[in-house]
């Protein structure tokens, strides 16, 4: 099985029973679209939609594509300012570029001929380029899926302008670990670092929109004075409150 399917299932169990709760609360999503989410990646990974036949054989896979896509388009209209959006589609790009050009310098021979497989190698650098970029819960996932989905177009757009005889699948193969791996390893190192910063600044900002669902995890009571925890490491970006 890919090990993107068992990512998959992992993090699915631990969205089911309750332990994600507050990563979600910050990204704005439920439990329950969560879980929606992944059904689909799990259903889509088997699914590729032909696009083009010829020389080139092209087709999008849906769990490892459209699905990922979908979930960013539907983070960025939850974000609260323009600037926020922007800044998640400015880093999911650089994310890319950033993919591309270390798959560039490697080489995608077998494995075995590295010190370590080019499909982990870009999950590493789309994870890590997507927190360094997104900051963010909420962007460094956009930037971290969408990132390699876009790097994965980019290179099947240059495999049909050089007109290679090849099947490509956009999201699909190895790429779906890929995605899956860097999504959720941007969002884990925002949480971890972001969290780290955070306390060691001396913890949230006071304010107005703190989540309900973090109340009892810092023992605020209703009708106290609430606090806004802000997303971005360092308490910065009025933007990245309640992510």
């Amino acid at each position: 099985m890919p090990t993107g399917l068992w990512v998959l299932f992992i993090t699915t169990a631990v969205v089911y029973f309750g332990l994600a709760h507050r990563v979600l609360d910050r990204m704005r999503l439920t439990d329950t679209q969560a879980l929606i989410f992944l059904g689909l990646m799990v259903a889509g990974s088997f699914v590729d939609l032909p696009l083009v036949r010829g020389e080139v054989n092209l087709s999008v896979n849906v769990g490892g594509a459209l699905v990922p896509l979908a979930l960013a388009i539907y983070l960025l209209t939850r974000a609260d300012t323009t600037r926020e959006r922007v800044r998640a589609v400015l880093a999911a790009v650089a994310t890319a570029i950033a993919i591309r050009i270390i798959g560039s310098l490697g080489s995608f021979d077998p494995p075995a001929n590295n010190l370590m497989d080019p499909l982990w190698l870009t999950a590493i650098v789309g994870g890590a380029m997507g927190y360094l970029a997104g900051r963010s819960r909420r962007a460094a996932f956009i930037a971290g899926s969408s990132g390699v989905v876009l790097a994965d177009v980019s290179h099947a757009v240059q495999v049909a302008a050089q007109g290679v005889r090849s099947d490509v699948s956009i999201g699909g193969a190895g790429v779906f670990d890929a995605v899956v791996i860097a999504g959720l390893a941007a969002v884990l190192l925002a949480e971890v670092f972001g969290e780290s910063r955070e306390r060691l600044q001396g913890g949230p900002r006071l304010g107005e929109d703190r989540p309900q669902a973090l109340y009892q995890d810092e023992g605020v009571a209703e009708g106290s004075d609430t606090l806004s925890l802000s997303d971005e490491p360092g308490g910065q970006g009025e933007e990245d409150r309640r992510e």
